[in-house]
């Protein structure tokens, strides 16, 4: 690796460090480390951003107090008839009579996979009854226009034109009425909290978010930015006396926001004893019983995953300490203890729903396609299988680097090539271009949202499912629980699904791990591709994926390390880099080098960078709230969606972006929220995207940042260029050698595991 034209050349070390891994990092990936943030439609981007949750924080702390007095627990007074909250206190009596039913007849937690408690347990009932033909979907609702749509059919054949998808039901209006905004204002006003807290707190909590907030004072725990030591000042200066730190009302609210919390890091469950033990941290003297207590409250769900206790023996319990002991008596083996979890009942329903799901495709694929001729032809080997193994199976899993994305595209080539309807969807509209190209078909290729959302694509059958006979997801270990249970479920019966990805890359911003829970599970077909990436670039990411940082010839200079000594010098040199030194020696103007760094904070984050590159490459007053024409941006539409923009102009819609040739306004009031600049994005932002040259800078403070994943994300995003502006010397060996992946908390393994195999039920 040589350095540019006037840099200072460096090397990259392979030695490793002794010692133990250093802190989280606070300003860091959000799945990858302990803290991430609470902030709400500003970190719906795709990691977290520690900095802004630490800004919310501080305007909370500056006006309420510190921890909640001692004193008995009150009680919530009825809301409005018809409001969203009134109907969330019916919902949670008629749990907490459901539960006291079920306490009465069996006690002990839900076995994994078998039953759900309280809503979840209603909806996936009705999934399951409507799936089955048992019942129709009206059944389950109290209105027709709640219903969801019938069970879906196999697609119509090939040559059948689809017929047009229904226009989508429109959107709850979730906007808070001035009086009830009015409301919460003098309701936080009371008790010491921020006004700004108002339009957030009426939109998580509803119409009825005074009364909610007067009665149960923690709720201000659910907006986001918002932590304990705040809601329990809130409490204390509205209930006084009235309230302490076990009041149940607290302890709910504690472990919701601790399971909310750990969604944020990826997790759709945690341990009840990691749980129990974060609230003896926040002065709950009983966390056992303000475990059972947000049970019945319906705020959590309980599940076991390890031995069925409904196995005769399976498990033995001793009265005094409840560990599993071995029989002994028989000289058996002492099973492995039952873990407990407790989880949000939307994870559970979401992770239950695609267990379902992906059952269903497996078992009604059938097999009778030859595809014996394609797969004759195909480009490679590694395509050759994976165009066999297709034809087989209804679930497929494909894994490899950047050069195997040609397989799914030979693929889907090939399906077409048959007649099937065949479609790619892509995470990032950069993905769907090299797709598209990749098969030589500009229809052949979307992205994920524009799919469900039905605005690419080939739209639904007369029975709301996708139109297809075949899909094939790129960039899997970014799709999320909840967002793959939807696109599942979007698919009909004998519908051929195909993840394809690359495991080394960071996970999905949402929680879950479907891709890796999938591979883990091995309940499906698994291709792995036996295509190298090419060149110095994919030499260097082969390498760190097995851990190893080697350094590689780059005679063309395709990989250049820029050593500097702290934050203000590595912000100067990217600056340069991208200014002035690779658009000089490749030939790649600076509109197609993309800045990576590990945080949005810190001295050499994506704020400070994004603030340095626009100052030089398109100056400006910023007079469209920061924004002026010309400047590159990154759209947040949606949590967990970072789509690349440039700005073109403003007016009284909102600002004016251009995101992959798509025009696209975004409101006056969602600008702050959703709009960034981007010539600086994290390493989050930047998967499932690549640019012809990738400037990827890791400050000293960024080293408690980096991980495996986070480095092999963010070295592989560069085409035909990576400059490195490195200053955290042996952290960045350390990180790839020793620093992996941070492991998720999820039920989806162990729901797929249980799943019989065609062959199997067979």
């Amino acid at each position: 690796m040589t350095a540019l034209p006037g840099e200072t050349p460096g090397t990259v070390g392979t030695d490793t460090p002794q010692g133990t891994e250093p802190p989280a990092a606070t300003d860091a990936e959000g799945p990858a480390h302990a803290e991430a943030p609470d902030a709400a439609e500003a970190e719906a981007e795709t990691e977290a951003d520690a900095e802004a949750e630490a800004e919310a924080e501080a305007e909370v702390a500056g006006e309420t107090g510190d921890a909640a007095g001692d004193g008995p627990a009150g009680e919530a007074p009825a809301a409005a008839a018809l409001s969203e909250a009134q109907a969330e206190l019916a919902a949670q009596r008629e749990l907490r009579e459901k539960i006291a039913k079920r306490k009465a007849e069996k006690g002990g937690p839900v076995a994994a996979g078998t039953k759900l408690s309280g809503p979840a347990a209603d909806l996936l009932a009705a999934v399951r009854a409507v799936e089955s033909g048992e019942k129709a979907g009206t059944e389950f609702f109290d209105s027709p226009a709640a219903a969801p749509a019938p069970r879906r059919a196999a697609p119509a054949p090939a040559g059948q034109p689809p017929r047009p998808a229904p226009a989508p039901a429109a959107p709850v209006d979730r906007t808070a009425s001035p009086e009830a905004t009015d409301a919460v204002r003098a309701v936080l006003t009371e008790g010491g909290a921020p006004e700004a807290l108002a339009r957030s707190a009426t939109g998580t909590l509803g119409e009825q978010a005074a009364e909610l907030l007067r009665a149960d004072p923690w709720q201000l725990l659910a907006v986001p930015g918002v932590r304990p030591e705040q809601a329990d000042g809130f409490a204390r200066a509205l209930l006084g006396a009235a309230c302490g730190p076990d009041d149940e009302r607290r302890t709910a609210a504690l472990v919701g926001w601790l399971l909310e919390r750990a969604a944020l890091q990826g997790h759709t469950a945690l341990d009840a004893e990691a749980v129990r033990a974060a609230l003896a941290e926040r002065a709950v003297s009983d966390p056992e019983e303000a475990v059972r207590n947000a049970v019945e409250e319906g705020v959590a769900l309980v599940f076991q995953e390890g031995t069925d206790p409904t196995e005769p023996d399976a498990v033995y319990e001793d009265e005094e300490d409840g560990e599993a002991l071995a029989d002994a008596e028989t000289g058996a083996e002492t099973p492995e203890p039952v873990q407990v979890l407790l989880g949000l009942d939307r994870y559970a329903l979401a992770e239950e729903s695609l267990a379902d799901g992906l059952a269903r495709l497996m078992n009604a694929c059938e097999k009778g396609a030859d595809w014996a001729e394609a797969a004759a032809a195909a480009p490679s080997p590694s395509a050759a299988e994976l165009i066999r193994t297709a034809a087989t199976a209804g679930l497929v899993a494909h894994s490899g680097g950047e050069a195997a994305r040609a397989e799914p595209a030979a693929l889907i080539a090939a399906a077409r090539g048959l007649g099937l309807r065949a479609l790619g969807a892509t995470h990032s509209a950069d993905g769907r271009r090299r797709l598209a190209e990749a098969v030589g078909a500009p229809d052949a290729a979307v992205t994920l949202a524009g799919l469900l959302s039905g605005t690419e694509g080939p739209g639904r059958d007369e029975d709301g499912a996708l139109a297809l006979d075949l899909l094939v997801v790129l960039d899997a270990p970014q799709l999320d629980v909840e967002g793959a249970a939807v696109l599942v479920e979007a698919l009909a019966d004998g519908v051929r699904l195909v993840l394809s990805g690359d495991p080394g890359v960071l996970g999905s911003a949402g929680a879950g791990r479907v891709f890796a829970d999938v591979l883990a599970a091995r309940a499906c077909p698994q291709v792995v591709s036996r295509t190298p990436d090419p060149g110095p670039i994919g030499e260097l990411v082969s390498g760190i994926g097995i851990g190893e940082l080697t350094q590689v010839e780059a005679p063309g200079k395709e990989v250049v390390i820029v050593p500097v000594r702290d934050a203000g010098e590595a912000v100067h040199r990217t600056v340069q880099l991208v200014a002035d030194s690779v658009p000089r020696a490749f030939s790649i103007p600076a509109a197609d080098t993309q800045v990576i760094t590990v945080g949005h904070g810190g001295a050499a984050g994506t704020r400070v960078l994004n603030e340095a590159l626009k100052q030089r490459l398109n100056p400006g007053p910023g007079r469209f709230g920061g924004f002026d024409p010309g400047d590159r941006v990154i759209h947040v539409p949606a949590p967990g969606r970072a789509v690349p923009g440039v700005v073109r102009s403003a007016d009284a819609e909102g600002l004016h972006l251009e995101c992959g040739g798509v025009p696209v306004v975004v409101p006056q009031e969602r600008v702050e929220s959703a709009v960034r600049h981007g010539w600086a994005l994290s390493a989050h932002q930047a998967a499932g995207m690549r640019w012809p040259a990738a400037v990827v800078v890791l400050p000293g403070d960024a080293a408690a940042g980096l991980s495996r994943p986070w480095v092999y994300t963010a070295f592989g995003r560069g085409e035909r260029h990576l400059s490195v502006v490195h200053g955290v010397d042996q952290a960045l060996p350390h990180a790839v050698a020793q620093i992996p992946a941070q492991e998720r908390t999820t039920r989806l393994r162990a729901l797929l595991e249980a799943v019989p195999t065609p062959d199997a039920a067979s």
